[in-house]
C-alpha cells in the first residue's frame, strides 16, 4: 500500500498574525478537500492561535516550528509540546537544519525533544541533512544515518511509527539550488535502508518528505520518486496558490 504524501509548509520567522490568518484563509479555500494527501502548515507562534482558528474544519493541521524538551517551567522564549497540543497544535518540527547551525541544537538535543513530541501528544518531523562541505567529502549517507541514530535514540519501536523523517540538504535550503530527483531519491533510499535495519518493518510506513527549495516547477519530478513521500516547503509556502500546486503535485504522484 503506497504511504500518503506529506506536504507540510514551514513559514519559518514570517508573517505575523495578519498575514499568517490571511494565508490560512487562501489555504482553505484553494484546499477545500484533501482525501488523499496529509497537509500542514507551521506558522510563527505568534501566529499559530490565529491559523488554528482560520483553518477550523479544514483539512490541514498546524504545527510548532520548535518545541523545548520541558512540558512548562521557567523556560522564558520557548513552546511545549504540550502547551502546543492545548492551543491546537497537531504537528512539530524537530532538528531543523536552521536550528542546528545557528542555535547549536545537537543530536543528544533533538533526540530529548522528538520524546517530548510525542509524549506531549504532538507528531513530530524529524529534519536531517547534509552540508556542501559533507556532502564533497562523501559522507552525506553518514551523516544523516548518525543523525537518525542519534534524534531517535530514546524512541521505543512503537513511537518511532510516528515520526515524520525530513531529509533536508542543507546546501540546497533558501539557496535556490535543489538535489535532483535521483540524488534526492538515492540518499531517502539510503534513509529508507537504514531505518529497515534499524526500526524494522515500520521503516516501511515511515514517511521521508524532501526540503530544500521545493517549488511548482519541480515539486511532481521529486514526489514521483519511490522513497520521496512528500515535502517540507519554504518560501514557496508563503503563498496559496504555489503552495497548492506542490500539494497537488503530492496528489498526482501516487
Amino acid at each position: 500500500m503506497a504511504r500518503r504524501p506529506f506536504i507540510a509548509g514551514n513559514w519559518k520567522l514570517n508573517l505575523g498574525p495578519k498575514d499568517a490568518t490571511a494565508l490560512a484563509e487562501g489555504l482553505r479555500q484553494q484546499l477545500p478537500k484533501l482525501d488523499d494527501v496529509t497537509v500542514a502548515v507551521f506558522p510563527t507562534a505568534l501566529s499559530v492561535t490565529g491559523v488554528i482558528s482560520a483553518l477550523q474544519g479544514a483539512p490541514i493541521g498546524v504545527g510548532l516550528q520548535e518545541i523545548t524538551a520541558a512540558p512548562t517551567g521557567a523556560f522564558t522564549g520557548t513552546n511545549s509540546a504540550q502547551l502546543g497540543r492545548q492551543a491546537g497544535c497537531e504537528y512539530c518540527l524537530v532538528g531543523h537544519s536552521e536550528r542546528r547551525q545557528l542555535f547549536g541544537e545537537t543530536d543528544s538535543g533533538v533526540a530529548k525533544k522528538l520524546l517530548a513530541a510525542i509524549e506531549g501528544g504532538l507528531l513530530p518531523i524529524l529534519c536531517i541533512g547534509e552540508t556542501l562541505e559533507q556532502r564533497k567529502a562523501g559522507r552525506a549517507d553518514a551523516v544523516v544515518h548518525s543523525q537518525l541514530a542519534g534524534g531517535l535514540a530514546r524512541l521505543q519501536p512503537d513511537q518511532v511509527a510516528a515520526v515524520t523523517v525530513a531529509y533536508e540538504p542543507v546546501w540546497a535550503i533558501g539557496t535556490g539550488e535543489t538535489a535532483t530527483p535521483q540524488q534526492a531519491q538515492d540518499i531517502h533510499a539510503s534513509i529508507r535502508a537504514w531505518l529497515r535495519s534499524n526500526v524494522g518493518s515500520v521503516a516501511d510506513d515511515i514517511r521521508i518528505q524532501y526540503g530544500g527549495s521545493v517549488k511548482p516547477a519541480n515539486a511532481a519530478e521529486l514526489l514521483g520518486q519511490p522513497d520521496i513521500d512528500g515535502a517540507l516547503v519554504g518560501g514557496a509556502s508563503l503563498t496559496a496558490d504555489s503552495f497548492a500546486a506542490i500539494v497537488q503535485a503530492g496528489s498526482d504522484s501516487l
